[in-house]
C-alpha cells in the first residue's frame, strides 16, 4: 500500500464497542440487513395509520439524527423514516468499501424496494440531496416528491469556505488531517462543524451541543470515521466530474417528481448562488430561501422547512389522497411549525 492510499478497516464484526447512538424522544432505531450493506433506520411511529412514507437522507458527516429536529413536525401528514448512510451513524461500513454516490443510492433504492414502502416522499440534504436526486432520477416509481436541502450538486466556482471539506478527496490528506487533529477534543471538532454549517451557531441549543458531542466522541472511536468521511468526499468529486447521462445536472433534469428546494443564505458549503440554477434544472419544483441559514437549514430552521413541506405535500396531493393526509398545511393543524425564530423570512419562487 502506497503512503497516499486509505488503509484498510477491520469488518464489522469485529470492530470495537463504541457507546450507544443517542435516540430521541418518541424515536426508535432498527437495523436492516441488505445485500452488500446493513443499514441502521431511525423512525417515529406517525399520528395515525395510513399516512404516506418519507425518508430522510443525511450529508457528509452527518447520520439520522440531522433530521430528528424536523420528523417530529410532520407527524400527522408522514410517516417518517431516516437512514445512516454505510459507514455513517449507526451503520458499518459496506463491505465492497463503495462510498460513491451511486453506491449510496444504490443504498437507498435497496431499502426501498426490500421493505416496500416506496414511493416515498424524498428528502436529502448536502450529499445526501445528490443521492437523493440521482434515486429519483434513476427510479422515479419510488419517490412521490423530492426535498433537497443544500444539495451538493457540481459548482464551477466552490466557495473558499468549503475547500477544506473537498480536501478530504485527496489521497493522503485524511490521514495527515487525522494526525493533525489527534490531539483535538470532541469539544473542538463540533464547534468547528457548528461554525461551518450554521448560519448562526448560536440557534444550538446547549442540550443540542452536549449531544453533539457526544456523538462526536463515539464517532472517533469508530476505526473507520474518517474512511467513510474521505472516500465519500471523493465519491462525491468524482459525481461532479460524471458527464452525459451520469452527470448530477442532467439527472435533476429528468427528475419527474415535484420538487422543493431549500438554501441558506449563509451557506458555507453550498454557494447561495446555485439556488438560482437548480431551480431552473429541476422541472416541476419551488425555491424557498432562508437568508439567515447555513448548510444545514432542516436542523436551524425545522419550522421553515416543514412549513414549507406541507404547501408542496398540500400543492401536488390530488383528491383521492386528502382522506390520508388530513388536509395537510391547515391552519392550527397538529404538528405545523410555529414560526421561523430570529425573524427569518423564507422567499418561495415556483419553478
Amino acid at each position: 500500500m502506497s503512503s497516499t492510499e486509505l488503509p484498510s478497516v477491520p469488518p464489522a464484526s469485529v470492530l470495537p464497542e463504541v457507546a450507544a447512538v443517542r435516540v430521541a424522544e418518541g424515536e426508535r432505531l432498527s437495523s436492516v440487513e441488505l445485500p452488500g450493506v446493513t443499514l441502521s433506520v431511525r423512525s417515529r411511529p406517525p399520528a395515525r395509520e395510513g399516512l404516506p412514507s418519507a425518508l430522510y437522507v443525511h450529508g457528509l458527516g452527518g447520520s439520522s439524527l440531522n433530521w430528528s429536529a424536523l420528523m417530529p413536525l410532520l407527524d400527522d401528514v408522514v410517516d417518517s423514516e431516516a437512514v445512516d448512510l454505510p459507514g455513517f451513524g449507526d451503520s458499518p461500513p459496506p463491505d465492497d468499501g463503495d462510498y460513491s454516490v451511486t453506491a449510496h443510492a444504490r443504498a437507498v433504492i435497496r431499502y426501498l424496494d426490500t421493505t416496500g414502502r416506496g414511493p416515498v416522499h424524498l428528502f436529502g440534504n448536502s450529499l445526501g440531496g445528490a443521492v437523493a436526486t440521482r434515486v429519483a432520477a434513476v427510479r422515479p416509481d419510488l419517490v412521490r416528491t423530492l426535498t433537497l436541502v443544500s444539495p451538493a450538486l457540481p459548482e464551477l466556482r466552490v466557495q473558499r469556505t468549503a475547500v477544506p471539506t473537498g480536501l478530504l478527496a485527496v489521497p493522503g490528506v485524511a490521514p495527515l488531517f487525522t494526525r493533525i487533529t489527534r490531539e483535538w477534543t470532541a469539544e473542538q471538532h463540533v464547534r468547528g462543524v457548528v461554525r461551518l454549517c450554521y448560519g448562526d451557531p448560536a440557534r444550538v441549543s446547549p442540550e443540542g451541543f452536549r449531544n453533539a458531542v457526544q456523538e462526536m466522541e463515539r464517532r472517533l472511536r469508530l476505526p473507520y470515521f474518517w474512511d467513510a468521511m474521505a472516500r465519500s468526499a471523493r465519491g462525491l468529486v468524482s459525481a461532479y466530474l460524471l458527464g452525459g447521462q451520469q452527470g448530477l445536472w442532467r439527472q435533476a433534469e429528468r427528475v419527474l417528481a415535484p420538487t422543493l428546494l431549500v438554501y441558506g443564505g449563509r451557506d458555507q458549503l453550498v454557494g447561495f448562488r446555485m439556488a438560482q440554477r437548480s431551480a431552473r434544472a429541476f422541472r416541476d419544483c419551488r425555491l424557498v430561501t432562508i437568508p439567515e441559514a447555513g448548510h444545514v437549514a432542516m436542523m436551524e430552521y425545522p419550522g421553515t422547512v416543514a412549513l414549507a413541506f406541507r404547501e408542496l405535500l398540500a400543492d401536488t396531493t390530488d383528491s383521492a389522497d386528502q382522506g390520508d393526509t388530513g388536509e395537510p398545511g391547515a391552519q392550527g393543524a397538529p404538528g405545523s411549525p410555529t414560526g421561523t425564530g430570529g425573524g427569518t423570512t423564507a422567499e418561495n419562487t415556483r419553478g
